[in-house]
């Protein structure tokens, strides 16, 4: 297993934009966001067996996944959601280990948005937190899904609290500024963790 870095943050908070520099800096980048849609698409055993326990309806006509249908199953009966990830969680898992597997870079950069919520820090060497103020996280939600004030303020409470974010950190990225200022301290983290991997291996070898 190499090093990883596990990248998270809230919504809103601008993960994305920060894996994207890592990958410019040649970091392979392993999103669970991404793997998560991956399992889903149409014609995998996941979404068959999403389809026979829900029902047709859960599948929109071009065969994908009707999401919305989905969410108002779970979150209206709680053993359905257990159910789901029951299912999901292994899978996605498994897809995950082979992608960090099969990097090539000194280190992985893992994007997991629930890390706090699904207590998987201690799956990653490191964790850098992408830190905004909860005003910011408001309004680029808004800005970005189209969706009222108080919408996003009810996806901003369901997510972990800031608070618990920054307590299981290592690293911390402030990204309540202009986009540029991110470079600097990606080029900084970037360093130092080469750094560190390179530590990782040597121990490994010793």
């Amino acid at each position: 297993m190499g090093y990883i870095v596990a990248l998270t943050g809230g919504i809103g908070s601008g993960k994305s934009t920060v894996a994207d520099a890592f990958s410019r800096l040649g970091i392979t980048i392993v999103d669970a966001d991404v793997i998560a849609r991956q399992v889903v698409e149409p014609n995998t055993p996941a979404l068959k067996a999403i389809e026979a326990h829900f029902g047709n309806d859960i599948i929109n006509a071009d065969g994908t996944l009707n999401r919305r249908r989905l969410r108002e199953c779970i979150f209206t009966t709680p053993t359905e959601k257990t159910w789901l990830n029951a299912l999901l969680h292994p899978i996605i898992h498994q897809q995950t280990q082979r992608q960090i597997a099969d990097a090539t870079s000194p280190y992985v950069l893992w994007v997991v948005p629930l890390l706090v919520e699904n207590q998987l820090q201690h799956k990653a060497n490191r964790v850098l937190v992408v830190d905004v103020s909860p005003e910011t996280q408001l309004q680029r939600t808004m800005l970005r899904d189209n969706v009222s004030r108080q919408h996003a303020e009810q996806i901003l409470a369901a997510q972990a609290t800031r608070e618990a974010r920054l307590a299981v950190a290592d690293d911390v990225i402030d990204n309540d500024g202009a986009p540029d200022a991110i470079a600097s301290d990606v080029a900084r983290l970037h360093t130092q963790y080469l750094i560190y991997a390179s530590q990782a291996v040597a121990q490994e070898k010793s």
